[in-house]
């Protein structure tokens, strides 16, 4: 894709989007934005808003006399030392839930927040926080890959453009390359948006990746693309059903939830074999589907075994709506991880039709 970094796209998402605020297979940066686009990682994050409150589903203002602080420097504050106990039980999944909290609930005023900014505005950001994180590795860009587990050393090309999505923030796609090898090229996508009365980095991922066809690299989109590729509508309505959205966040919760039960491991009865199968959650694909015959909604993830790079099974979720709550009904293996000519596949168990006939979720 060559486009002007200046042409700029802007779409405008359902107010049912929950999928952004999962991000349990994503990398935040760590890296800290320049002065002037934000506030020291050392203020108190949340505006000084109790973290665990907020992972409670409240806003409860404090002063800041009990505090924790991340290996980035962040400052999260609490409204007394109990809550802070709490909290650092398990502070990755108190955080997440805080932030899940903080974005759903804040759509329209992110809406009218980004009318403060230009796309401009967040690729001025995202130059400045990468020419700090290679000024800072000798030239290098390095970025952990969540899909393969893998720590890479990439070179920084520069900004291709940036989409603009109304009530969610601005996504500068960026070009990078292999440091070792600069035909093996990448596109980053960086997640920009409205936080504190400055422009703020949420996330960072990978939108595509080389790969290696007849001895040439190509680059090529990963799948599952990151939900902001996701063709959306202007003006969705009210719609009786669940929109994909909610059936991914269902999935991704229901994934987060078991795995922070196992220390991080998702567990799974694999129903051919018997055994016990640990995986790491990766993503959750699209399309969602609803099954005709009985309404379910159907979703296929992906999951890592544990301690592998790219052993990767396909784990399908049946999703009900019971009384307004998306409620995962069942999980089945669709597909298995087979080492075939040196190189791990996926093998399917059983096909699309063998579930029976469906139609696609927008």
């Amino acid at each position: 894709m060559t486009q002007s970094h200046s042409h700029q796209h802007r779409f405008a998402l359902p107010r049912q989007l929950r999928r952004a605020i999962f991000c349990a297979a994503l990398v935040c940066a760590a890296t800290p934005p320049p002065a002037h686009a934000a506030a020291s990682p050392s203020d108190p994050q949340f505006g000084g808003q109790c973290a665990e409150a907020l992972a409670e589903g409240r806003h409860v203002a404090t002063t800041c006399t009990s505090t924790w602080t991340d290996k980035d420097g962040k400052t999260y504050c609490f409204s007394n030392d109990g809550a802070k106990k709490s909290f650092l039980e398990n502070p990755a999944e108190h955080l997440q839930r805080a932030r899940s909290f903080i974005a759903a609930a804040s759509v329209e005023s992110t809406e009218k927040a980004m009318q403060d900014y230009t796309g401009a505005d967040a690729e001025a950001l995202v130059k400045d926080a990468i020419a700090n994180k290679v000024k800072a590795n000798n030239g290098i860009y390095p970025f952990d890959d969540p899909l393969n587990g893998e720590h890479l050393k990439l070179g920084y090309d520069d900004v291709d453009f940036t989409r603009t999505i109304d009530g969610y923030g601005f996504f500068p796609d960026v070009k990078f390359h292999d440091s070792t090898d600069p035909k093996k090229k990448y596109l980053i996508d960086f997640w920009v948006m409205p936080q504190g009365g400055s422009l703020v980095i949420q996330e960072s991922r990978i939108y595509k990746e080389p790969i290696n066809s007849d001895g040439n690299w190509t680059t090529m989109a990963r799948q599952p693309v990151p939900w902001w590729w996701i063709p959306a509508s202007e003006h969705p309505g009210h719609l009786a059903t669940k929109r994909g959205w909610e059936v991914m966040s269902a999935v991704e919760q229901n994934a987060v939830k078991e795995s922070l039960k196992n220390n991080g491991v998702f567990k799974i009865k694999d129903d051919k074999t018997g055994k016990e199968l640990q995986l790491e959650f990766v993503d959750t694909h699209q399309p969602v589907r609803q099954l005709d015959n009985d309404g379910h909604y159907f979703a296929c993830t992906d999951f890592r075994v544990a301690g592998s790079k790219d052993q990767i099974y396909d784990i399908d979720f049946w999703v009900s709506d019971k009384d307004g709550t998306m409620t995962v009904d069942q999980t089945k293996i669709h597909k298995v991880p087979e080492l075939k000519s040196g190189q791990w596949i996926q093998v399917p168990r059983y096909e699309w039709k063998d579930v029976g006939a469906s139609h696609v979720v927008p």
